[in-house]
């Protein structure tokens, strides 16, 4: 069953603050297999004008994909999350995501789209600092195969 159209450009409340820390970015940096000392070295940080050690462009999809999660769970929208695969994920920065940043993510549902029985879900998560300044805007896709036929 197709998605509701009319959930276009519903947007869910922002998320509960998430404070990066240095740790957490350097296990992601590891984990990605990035050496890029301005993610684990504060002083390779500062030289390159940065306050602390700033995390690697893909890491903010932890907290914006969690914050999805809202969007997904809605009963209303009756998305079978069991059928869903990842599709795509775009970033636009406006500044680096910073060791001791408390970010928020508002998601919104950009696009529903109906395609070969699959539903095309984008979601977009704007996230904000503490002061209220905008850091990155996330784009999900999310893909609900059509179920099989019997």
């Amino acid at each position: 069953m197709a998605l509701d159209q009319s959930f276009v450009g519903r947007s869910y409340p922002p998320t509960e603050p998430y404070e990066v820390g240095r740790e957490k970015i350097r296990e992601f940096a590891e984990a990605v297999g990035d050496p890029n000392p301005a993610y684990t070295d504060p002083e390779a940080a500062k030289a390159l004008g940065h306050p602390d050690v700033i995390a690697p462009p893909t890491f903010v999809f932890a907290i914006t994909f969690k914050a999805a999660g809202q969007v997904v769970q809605d009963p209303q929208l009756g998305l079978d999350y069991s059928r869903v695969v990842h599709g795509d994920q775009k970033f636009s920065y406006v500044r680096p995501v910073r060791a001791g940043d408390r970010l928020t993510v508002t998601s919104t549902i950009e696009a529903i789209k109906s395609l070969a029985g699959n539903d095309i879900l984008d979601i977009r998560g704007e996230v904000h600092d503490e002061a209220g300044e905008h850091v990155v805007t996330a784009w999900t896709k999310l893909v609900a195969r059509a179920a099989e036929e019997a």
